[in-house]
């Protein structure tokens, strides 16, 4: 059954929403360990990944000095002699470099984006991590011409994060819009969907990285979707947003209504 509600305005999360983290990650850190090696630094390199894996894990990925750290916990032998300042420092300009080759959105993201900027709906980001941090992937994933300047929300910036349902009515009120005039799609259920669902806004669980699960005594979503092709088919179908090339395939989750599929 089509929705009765207006939309008015659509906020995403970025990571593993936009574009696959997990993925990139692995391939950067991987990249900067790489390098590291070839500048010198001994050791089995899947080793080494998974001792900077264990590093990202103790001092969270938002942590500046992992290879720093890293070095701290090898034997002195593994730097060969080398200077570690050299050694970090071509484990930075690899990682870097990774981004600017692999850090971009899934296709689907950005051709329902270009779809979305043409259709008069509000577009903005709820997203935690750092300010600068979160600015610049969004900077590196092309899509800020899709986006209401004044809808970007970094927790870092704001002071408050996630899953404050604060963070989230404050984006509605700076925009203009009701809660209820608004959607969010993030990967989180505890982070992204519920607190957005508290506010009344329609929630949208991203399932495509499958790092997440639905808590045992968790509500449901709005609506739980694989791609954007999905969130398309949705919003033309349910929210008469005027977007092309909509199949009608997404996985509705009503509120009120037929029960969750089961997890796989």
């Amino acid at each position: 059954m089509a929705s009765q509600r207006a939309l008015r305005a659509i906020f995403f999360d970025i990571d593993d929403t936009l574009f696959s983290t997990s993925v990139f990650a692995d391939k950067a850190r991987r990249s900067a360990i790489d390098a590291m090696i070839a500048h010198g630094l001994q050791g089995d390199r899947e080793d080494l990944v998974r001792e900077l894996n264990e590093v990202v894990a103790e001092f969270t990925s938002n942590y500046e000095h992992h290879l720093d750290k890293l070095l701290l916990r090898l034997p002195a032998r593994a730097l060969n002699g080398r200077n570690p300042a050299i050694l970090v420092a071509a484990g930075v300009v690899a990682y870097h470099e990774t981004k600017s080759r692999e850090l971009r959105v899934y296709d689907d993201v950005y051709e329902v984006l270009r779809e979305l900027g043409r259709s008069g709906l509000i577009l903005g980001i709820i997203s935690a991590g750092w300010t600068i941090k979160q600015a610049e992937k969004i900077v590196r994933l092309k899509i800020v011409e899709f986006l209401d300047p004044r809808a970007i929300f970094i927790s870092d910036q704001i002071g408050i994060s996630k899953p404050n349902p604060k963070l989230f009515r404050k984006a509605c009120e700076a925009v203009g819009v009701d809660p209820k005039e608004a959607m969010y799609v993030g990967d989180n259920p505890t982070l992204d969907v519920y607190p957005s669902q508290s506010l009344g806004m329609v929630s949208v669980w991203m399932r495509r990285s499958g790092r997440h699960s639905l808590p045992p005594n968790g509500g449901k979503p709005d609506y739980q979707i694989r791609n954007f092709h999905e969130l398309r088919d949705a919003l033309v179908r349910d929210f008469q947003v005027p977007l092309s090339s909509a199949g009608l395939s997404a996985t509705e989750l009503p509120a009120q209504g037929a029960p969750q599929p089961k997890e796989n």
